[in-house]
Order: structure tokens, then sequence, then C-alpha cells
């Protein structure tokens, strides 16, 4: 995980589950850290924040691979490709949305798509599609786009405000469930059509996550201090009513 003032630390679960461990806490990048994402192989990690900078680490060994400089801006947000260890994408302030590849010279492609106009705030890639991720933007537009053909993205006005988070579910047809600045969580079919929406948070929605017992429960948390559960129905072509548990 990041921590103020440029940390990355790595924690791991012990006795059972039962207890969490620190391993490590380095401080390697220059502002407060953002974002961060365990690569396939889950030996190495990517981590972005403030100081425009992209950091590759060895987890075992506790130390920086790489440290790239491509953005101009705070970086975003991060994400891993499954299946392909050495590749992960990023999103910054600066407008660009990057593909890694670290076995590259130049490691660094910018991906365009104009389906999202507006600054990138998240990007996840789909678990099943190593050329397919989701992009979501500060005005609220959610797009899956081909990295081989970006401008064929698919897209969709799913919230009002920036896009703070995407989680796929562990389906055979994976649903996207997306959290927004707009206090809204939704749920999405592989056509981006809403299957699931609840407006119980009262402020940001900043973490999600699928429970990895059951694959109709979705966890979120947001600034108003809540956790919510909400179970969301298979799809059926029709979206569902709401159904959530506070904690």
């Amino acid at each position: 995980l990041g921590a103020p003032p440029g940390a990355v630390e790595l924690w791991e679960l012990e006795e059972n589950e039962t207890l969490i461990v620190n391993k490590f806490c380095k401080y390697e990048h220059d502002d407060i850290v953002t974002t961060v994402a365990v690569l396939a192989g889950s030996t190495q990690a990517v981590s972005g924040g403030g100081g425009c900078c992209v950091k590759v680490w060895d987890l075992p060994q506790q130390t920086v691979l790489h440290s790239y400089r491509a953005h101009s801006s705070s970086v975003t947000c991060v994400a891993s490709c499954p299946g392909k260890d050495t590749v992960f994408l990023s999103c910054a302030e600066d407008n660009r949305t990057l593909l890694w590849d670290t076995r590259c010279p130049k490691p660094a492609t910018r991906i365009v798509c104009s389906a999202c106009n507006h600054l990138p705030t998240s990007v996840l890639w789909h678990p099943q599609k190593s050329d397919i991720f989701a992009l979501g933007d500060e005005n609220g537009t959610v797009a899956l786009v081909d990295t081989k053909n970006p401008d064929s993205a698919l897209s969709s006005a799913v919230h009002v405000r920036s896009i703070t988070g995407f989680a796929f579910s562990s389906h055979s047809s994976p649903l996207l469930a997306s959290i927004s600045e707009d206090c809204s969580v939704a749920v999405l079919d592989s056509d981006l059509t809403e299957v699931f929406r609840n407006r119980s948070h009262r402020d940001f929605v900043k973490g999600l996550s699928w429970s990895p017992s059951d694959d109709a429960l979705l966890t979120t948390v947001g600034w108003d201090h809540q956790v919510l559960h909400h179970t969301v129905p298979i799809p059926t072509g029709e979206s569902s009513g709401v159904n959530c548990v506070k904690e």
C-alpha cells in the first residue's frame, strides 16, 4: 500500500489470516503515494503518486528496480496486466494514459482514447482479456478500451463526477463495478449496461472490493466513514433495485 509522505509498505496475513504484519516500509517517492498495484507473479509491484514518478518494486528484495518519469503531473492510478509480469498501465493528471512494458528500451506507449476526452482518473485491466482495460475519467465516463485499437472503445456516461475506482467480478462474464465522487456505486455488464446502482454513500466513494468467497457480494467504503455490503444480482438485462447493508 501507499502512504504519505512517499512511502510504499508491504503487509502480509499470518497465523491463519488472523494477524496483519508489516514486512517493510520504504520511502522512495518524492511526494505522497496515491496508487499501488501488484504485478502478475506477485513478486513485483508498481507505484505512483504526486511526484510524477512511476516505480517498479522487487518485493522479496524490498528494492526499486525501475524509476520512470514519463508523466509530467501527479499519477492517479496504476494497474497490472493479468498474466504478464512486465506489463502495466498508468494514468495521470497530465491527461496521459500510458501502456508500459519494462522489457522494452522505451517502455511507455501512450494510449489515446477519444471516448474519454477528460482527465483520466482510473484504469483497470480486464481479468480475461489482456488487450482490454477499463478507463474512467473526471467527467464520470467509463470506457472499455482495446490497446490495439483505442478508438473502437465502448463508452458510457455512468457517473456525473470523477471515477475513483474499478473492480471486475469473478463471473464467467465479469461484471465491472465503478465508484465515483458523485457518491454512487454502479455495476455494469460487458456492454456497459447498468445492472445495479446504489446511492447510499453520503460522500466520495473511494474503495471497493468483490468478495473472494461470494461473487455476488460487493463491498464499498467512502469518505462518509461507511462500509457498505451490496448484493448484486446476476444480470438479466434489466436494472436491479438497491440491496445493501451498512457497517
